[in-house]
């Protein structure tokens, strides 16, 4: 049974919490899933904590710490208080949009709870970890300026709002799930909502004090790439966990996940190398972060070959579209959130339509669906989750921009932010 079939059921299954306790608990399943648990919490703690840590300036490195540390704590209870019962339940009338509200703050969980033949603590808290890193990823769309009140409040509404929805219509038997769309671990679900949440977010903030024409470089390239290495990986538990079962399909995830990024991080190292005369640091693992954003949506449907492709585009589009965005059109989109993630998420998804055929050496798309077809449906996935996240974060934005507003003042900016909103400094020598 491929991951496709084994998710509908869980679900399924979820729905009918009578027949999920009938079931037997699965102790190789669940032991796979705490683990991937783990490793996905450990994506955000520490690895992209200390990540986007190290790409700002010394000045900022410890406010960017704290907001990921707090969006940590504040999706977590958020999560209890009804996200998770709105993504993952049954919504009457309404299950095609969202979920219902039978399991807001979880009454009736216990540890014979089943999901499938997992514990519900364990499907519970591993969603729970794919949650928490979608809004830390924002955080480099607007570092180094934006109010950690305002950066409070915007997670928050924005997880409920856009990040709800968009995950029940893909993983929660909502209507793109219907329709059949394709994103095993959340190409679209996270990497393209992040991303162009991250993108209008620089847009409405504005550019940093000094952008471009000002050199930003990372204050700590050793945290950069300690980070980095931490992401590859917490990746596996993102990728082969969504298979929620510990088989070939979890094996085959993983393969593919590590093959993707290290094609990607060799792409955009060779293209910096033939562009820029030197191979850098920050190339090859921002390299590696695109190939691992963009393989994420087809990790349970393709193959090796599919993914060594998928890698070597990433690393080339995530490359120029980075350099387009930064250079061309001036945008700081501060830690290249949605040229990365965004545009990987995008040429992942895409992708996915056109190497999971069998014929390609995937492992099969839907029986009777072309690969035009599935390209089709992934194409609608992505427009429309594209519209939803940019119009419904652009009005979050201006809303709490009107009520205490998003930026520090530019003497506040200069100062830096560790000290102006925290009182703290990460480096006391400095």
């Amino acid at each position: 049974m491929n991951f496709k079939n084994n998710y509908k059921l869980l679900l399924g299954l979820l729905l009918l919490p009578g027949i999920a306790s009938a079931a037997e608990i699965n102790q190789a399943n669940t032991a796979w899933i705490l683990t991937s648990t783990a490793l996905v919490l450990f994506m955000t703690l520490p690895g992209l904590s200390l990540f986007y840590a190290g790409l700002v300036r010394s000045k900022n490195a410890l406010s960017v710490l704290m907001q990921c540390f707090a969006i940590t704590c504040i999706v977590s209870i958020l999560w209890l208080a009804g996200v998770y019962s709105f993504i993952f339940t049954d919504g009457g009338e309404l299950q095609k949009f969202i979920g219902g509200a039978s399991k807001v703050f979880m009454p009736d969980l216990g540890t014979d709870s089943l999901t499938g033949d997992i514990p519900e603590t364990v499907f519970f808290m591993f969603q729970m970890t794919f949650a928490i890193i979608t809004p830390a990823l924002i955080v480099g769309g607007f570092a180094e300026r934006m109010k950690f009140s305002a950066m409070l409040w915007f997670s928050a509404l924005w997880l409920v709002i856009v990040y709800m929805p968009v995950c029940h219509w893909v993983w929660g038997s909502g209507w793109l799930a219907d329709l059949g769309v394709m994103d095993f671990a959340g190409g679209i679900v996270i990497h393209i909502n992040a991303g162009v949440a991250a993108l209008v977010t620089a847009l409405v903030l504005g550019n940093r004090k000094g952008f471009p024409t000002t050199p930003m470089p990372p204050h700590n390239m050793t945290m950069v790439v300690t980070g980095a290495g931490m992401l590859w990986v917490g990746w596996f538990g993102f990728n082969a966990g969504s298979a929620l079962t510990a088989d070939g399909s979890a094996g085959m995830a993983m393969l593919v996940t590590h093959i993707g990024a290290a094609a990607g991080s060799l792409t955009w190292m060779f293209i910096e190398w033939v562009k820029f005369g030197k191979p850098s640091v920050l190339g090859i693992v921002t390299g590696m972060v695109a190939g691992l954003g963009t393989i994420t949506p087809a990790s349970g449907f393709v193959g090796p070959a599919g993914a060594l492709v998928i890698g070597v585009a990433a690393g080339t589009v995530c490359f120029f579209a980075t350099q387009y965005i930064k250079r061309i059109l001036k945008i700081d989109d501060s830690l290249d959130v949605f040229p990365v993630h965004g545009v990987g998420g995008i040429t992942g998804s895409l992708l996915t339509g056109v190497f999971a055929a069998s014929s390609l050496g995937g492992l099969g798309l839907p029986d009777g669906v072309s690969i035009i077809d599935q390209v089709g449906v992934q194409a609608l996935a992505i427009v429309v989750t594209i519209v939803w996240s940019a119009g419904f974060s652009y009005l979050i934005l201006k809303i709490i921009d009107k009520c205490i507003g998003l930026r520090v003042s530019a003497d506040e900016e200069v100062e830096g932010l560790d000290i102006v909103l925290h009182e703290e400094t990460g480096y006391h020598n400095l």
